[in-house]
């Protein structure tokens, strides 16, 4: 079964998420559990919590299709320490809201080195903050989003992400999402069938396809290997339409959260509706 939708909005609780997810004809979604870009947000009431969980049961959203994201501003590969326990506290919180709500995924960019450090020595303050967090909450798995390269971001290879996985000490509970605008752009060729096919024969070598727990599926504004991520929407951009046609048709990206984080909301419902002519059941 193929998990189809977008990023919605949480505006006015995230109670409000599966609401804004069904109305354009979604069967997964995404969202934030606060403000994406402060540091700390009031607790979630009991009656949000109740009633998000009401709504996903009305609207027919289980744990599984929906793929939380969190802060921008966190980094749990800082450089400096009061920089780390930021983040780390912010991450924390991150799952400990989404164990609140009954949700099973917190999706997360991996954090940057600045260069102030080595990348190893980012990389294993990553690992080390994921194995923290994942001693606070029982239930959320922590899914390590790539990136596209910019700047000092780690992840935008798949030998920084199987690294990360390699130091994490519970592997039942780390992922990966994939990020198709950002994959293109860090360097994976996708645009036929032959690149779509060799790029995730890379990532299940390197990675292991068991990792894969969502994926946010986007056009790309750059072309392949420029290290900027800029989205576009689906076929309007430099990887074009026939990527996620590939992806639709292909087994091994059933039954997890395909999230759409294209530019332009209101082509969130055609956009759904385009993807979903192509799934394989």
């Amino acid at each position: 079964m193929k998990y189809i939708g977008a990023h919605v909005s949480a505006a006015g609780g995230v109670e409000n998420a599966p609401l804004n997810a069904k109305e354009i004809g979604a069967t997964a979604f995404a969202l934030f559990t606060k403000n994406q870009r402060q540091w700390k947000a009031k607790p979630l009431t009991s009656k949000s919590i109740d009633l998000f969980k009401q709504n996903c049961i009305d609207s027919s959203f289980k744990p599984e299709q929906i793929l939380p994201h969190d802060s921008y501003l966190i980094n749990l590969g800082h450089p400096e320490e009061e920089g780390l326990k930021k983040s780390r506290d912010a991450f924390f919180d991150e799952m400990e809201r989404c164990e609140q709500l009954g949700l099973t995924l917190l999706n997360f960019h991996p954090g940057s080195h600045l260069k102030k450090i080595s990348l190893e020595a980012s990389m294993d303050r990553i690992a080390e903050s994921i194995n923290m967090a994942l001693d606070k909450v029982k239930t959320v798995t922590a899914v390590i989003e790539n990136t596209a390269g910019q700047g000092s971001n780690i992840g935008f290879c798949f030998e920084q992400l199987a690294y990360i996985i390699d130091r994490v000490e519970d592997k039942t509970r780390i992922g990966v999402c994939i990020d198709t605008c950002h994959t293109f752009t860090s360097g994976y060729p996708l645009k036929t069938f032959d690149e779509f096919q060799k790029t995730f024969s890379e990532f299940e070598r390197i990675v292991g396809i068991e990792y894969l727990k969502g994926m946010h599926l986007n056009d790309s504004k750059p072309e392949c290997g420029a290290k900027v991520d800029r989205h576009e929407s689906i076929g309007k951009g430099k990887i074009g339409s026939e990527l996620f046609e590939f992806i639709m048709k292909d087994n091994r990206f059933d039954n997890i959260p395909l999230i759409l984080e294209t530019p332009v909301p209101e082509l969130w419902q055609e956009e759904i509706k385009f993807l979903k002519q192509f799934a394989s059941n």
